[in-house]
């Protein structure tokens, strides 16, 4: 540094004000650290679904001629987004379960497998789980066991009791 002052600040070799020496200037001048990527930033930090059975919801879909379908599909986009932000929501989910039916068959799949995603693990369903629907009544079970199982797994994992 030099001796003398500038305006009342003490000016260093390189011309800069109130630097001493070359290591206040190297940290001053490095990069902050990159952000994590969003799944190791455990994003998936809002409040835990329900684990359903799924045996009992086909009983209730059938003793309630499909009603409890609509209640399904509103719980189901709910959880999920107030757990992770992903998704829908209920409100929305519900609607276009009522409207356009088949379209909850690949959303609630996609919802699922984005949120097993940014917790940074593999996707057991995917919006192409829908398809199993093409199956004549066998594909809809089919689908509800992989869609609610891996809904459960999830929610197991996290800590909700079987």
């Amino acid at each position: 540094m030099r001796g003398n002052r500038e305006g009342g600040e003490v000016v260093s070799e390189i011309g800069e004000p109130g630097a001493s020496g070359p290591d206040e200037v190297a940290a001053r001048d490095q990069v902050p650290p990159v952000a994590p990527p969003q799944a190791a930033l455990g994003a998936n930090t809002g409040p835990l679904g329900k684990r359903r059975s799924i045996g009992k919801c086909i009983l209730l879909a059938i003793v309630t001629i499909g009603i409890y379908t609509a209640v399904w599909a509103y719980k189901t986009h709910d959880e999920i987004k107030r757990h992770s932000g992903i998704g829908v929501g209920g409100v929305v989910g519900l609607v276009i379960y009522l409207v356009i039916n088949a379209v909850t068959l690949f959303v609630v799949p996609s919802e699922i497998g984005q949120m097993y995603e940014q917790d940074g693990r593999e996707k057991p369903v995917r919006g192409v789980t829908g398809l199993w629907n093409l199956l004549p009544l066998i594909g809809t079970f089919i689908w509800f066991f992989k869609v609610q199982g891996a809904l459960n797994r999830y929610w197991e994992s996290k800590g909700v009791p079987a």
